[in-house]
């Protein structure tokens, strides 16, 4: 499928709240979009978790219209399909050799070699392609594809007029579900999809008690802004959750950045997702992220 681009940013931003506060804080996080993007094309937006009101954005356009791969911010899911299912087991271990080719596509992992026996919210942390390619054959690729569109990968989310809804594919071979399970075949979304997934996510995690599923994932999430691949979002004084990606294009051999996350962690306010054309999720997206996170932290303390 080949996506189309889109170029100069338009912003749209929304009060979190009635009053100075939160004219304050839809002015902090559209500034912070601004300064992060700069003149780089891609998308961003923030979203109220309880009542799905955007607060800022930066290329709304881009972020309801533009249809890409998901890359490793699909492992959330992937996890969750495999932990609901009970063809994972949440104290399972897993030794990763760090080398991995699929279909033809060189996809080492992103952590670093040697790192032991790692268990599901640790490999969700390090972002273990390996893991997840080889993990993912457990299912069947009807379970994965309907997994995915469980959680609306396939659906409009509703959060703006005229937007452009993705597609699930149904893998057919051993190396299209182990691309599809780290999110490098046979789904494409818009950003706002995966942020109304990560909302959905942001959700569950206020609920009490939490399925084990939604804890290792929630513990994965978590971990994964501390130690891991979305390490660059870590913000002091606030407790995030988030994960990055950086997927394959359609259009060349470059990649495309990632972020999706919410704050705060334990009882999330806000969902956010981060898209960079050309770029890198541990990075460009995650640091863009820590900027949004800085900025509603600042505000909600004022």
């Amino acid at each position: 499928m080949l996506s189309l681009l889109f170029g100069s940013a338009c912003g749209l931003v929304l009060p979190f709240r009635a009053g100075a506060q939160g004219g304050a804080l839809a002015e902090a996080l559209n500034q912070a979009l601004g300064h992060g993007f700069g003149e780089r094309t891609g998308a961003g937006v923030v979203v109220e978790v309880a009542g799905g009101r955007i607060l800022a954005a930066k290329n709304l356009a881009a972020a309801s219209q533009r249809l890409a791969l998901p890359g490793s911010t699909l492992k959330t899911f992937t996890l969750l399909a495999l932990l609901e299912s009970g063809k994972l087991r949440p104290d399972e271990t897993f030794v990763c050799p760090y080398g991995l080719k699929v279909g033809g596509h060189r996809l080492d992992c992103p952590h670093p070699t040697n790192l032991g026996p790692m268990d599901p919210a640790q490999a969700l942390a390090y972002s273990c392609n390996n893991f997840f390619a080889r993990m993912g054959l457990r299912l069947t690729p009807q379970e994965l594809q309907q997994a995915l569109v469980g959680w609306g990968f396939s659906s409009p989310t509703h959060l703006v007029p005229g937007e452009a809804t993705g597609t699930v594919v149904m893998a057919r071979s051993e190396s299209e579900l182990e691309l599809q399970a780290i999110g490098e075949f046979g789904i494409h979304v818009t950003p706002l999809e995966l942020l109304q997934a990560f909302r959905r996510l942001a959700q569950r995690r206020r609920d009490s008690p939490l399925a084990p599923a939604l804890r290792v994932t929630f513990d994965g999430l978590e971990a994964g802004a501390v130690y891991g691949t979305a390490a660059a979002a870590n913000t002091q004084g606030l407790a995030v959750a988030g994960k990055t990606g950086t997927s394959l294009v359609d259009e060349g051999n470059w990649t495309h950045g990632w972020f999706a996350g919410y704050a705060p962690a334990d009882a999330p306010e806000i969902v956010l997702v981060v898209f960079f054309e050309r770029g890198r999720g541990p990075t460009d997206a995650a640091g863009v992220a820590h900027a949004l996170f800085a900025a509603y932290r600042d505000a909600r303390g004022s």
